[in-house]
């Protein structure tokens, strides 16, 4: 009896929570990398930094010039296992604009599945399904089927609204859910 409670604790935590797929709390930044559109020219600068709340903070300046535009964060891990019907969830908070998350069944593919989420300046979680992420490639949506995957071995976010701009984003962070 003791261990089907157990298991039933389990099993509600798991539902509760969902599957932590990373916590800037309890984790280092040093697995994220930056990636600027500088690999084309671009001027653009993003840093990413741990707050003393422990919150990562992605911030920067978009810039335009020399066929800029975007900057981002990105992650490469051991490969996380999902359900194609979950979503993922994160808790942060945003400075009012629009942000990519974006992820890789497989790190080595040239592609990857994005999906576009607008924050609120305020901390909220919000909640995408799998399936709503779509492939796309240097800024173009592939004529592919939306994810329907089991996987994905790396994770970014990324800003890039076709204008020259400052921004910030916290993040605590994402889990599948």
């Amino acid at each position: 009896m003791k261990t089907l409670g157990l298991c039933l604790l389990t099993l509600l935590t798991f539902l509760i929570q969902g599957n932590m797929v990373y916590d800037f709390n309890s984790s280092s930044q040093g697995d994220w990398f930056i990636v600027n559109d500088g690999v084309m020219g671009g001027l653009s600068e993003g840093q990413l930094e741990i707050d003393n709340q422990g919150y990562a903070v992605f911030s920067g300046k978009v810039s335009l010039e020399n066929n800029g535009g975007f900057t981002s964060i990105r992650r490469r891990m051991e490969t996380i296992e999902v359900n194609p019907k979950a979503s993922i969830a994160i808790r942060l908070k945003g400075d009012g604009k629009r942000y990519q998350f974006r992820f890789k069944e497989e790190r080595s593919n040239y592609y990857s599945f994005i999906h576009y989420f607008q924050t609120s300046g305020e901390w909220e979680t919000i909640e995408i399904p799998l399936a709503d992420f779509y492939p796309t490639y240097r800024g173009r949506k592939l004529d592919m089927d939306n994810f329907n995957g089991t996987q994905f071995e790396e994770m970014s976010f990324l800003i890039a609204n076709k204008k020259a701009e400052a921004f910030k984003l916290e993040i605590d962070w994402i889990k599948v859910s």
